[in-house]
C-alpha cells in the first residue's frame, strides 16, 4: 500500500482533535510545500529520527539509447537522493 497526501492528512486529523479537517489539510500542504522550497533551492532538509534529503548535481554523461543503441549526451541534471536515520533503519529492518 502506498501512503497518499489524502491519507496523511486523515492521519493527522485522526491524531490531533483539536484540528478540523481543513485545518489537517493546510499543515500537511505546508509542510510540503516548505520541503519542495528547501529543496529547490538546493539546501538538504533533515529530519531528526528519520533521515535526510540531499540535493546533488550530477554532471553530463554519455549514455546510449537501448533501442537505436545510438549514442547520446545526457544533459547536467539535479537529484534528490534519500538516507534514513539509523533509528529509522533498525526500525524498518527489525520490524517495530
Amino acid at each position: 500500500m502506498t501512503l497518499t497526501k489524502a491519507n496523511l492528512i486523515q492521519a493527522v486529523y485522526k491524531k490531533h482533535p483539536g484540528l478540523t479537517k481543513t485545518q489537517a489539510a493546510e499543515s500537511v500542504e505546508t509542510f510540503i510545500q516548505l520541503v519542495k522550497e528547501s529543496l529547490i533551492k538546493g539546501e538538504d532538509l533533515l529530519l531528526s529520527g528519520f533521515g535526510k534529503f540531499n540535493v546533488k548535481d550530477k554532471k553530463p554523461r554519455r549514455g546510449r539509447n537501448p533501442q537505436t543503441g545510438d549514442e547520446l549526451i545526457l544533459d547536467a541534471r539535479r537529484v534528490v537522493t534519500f538516507k534514513p536515520s539509523g533509528i529509522l533503519r533498525s526500525k524498518i529492518n527489525n520490524g517495530k
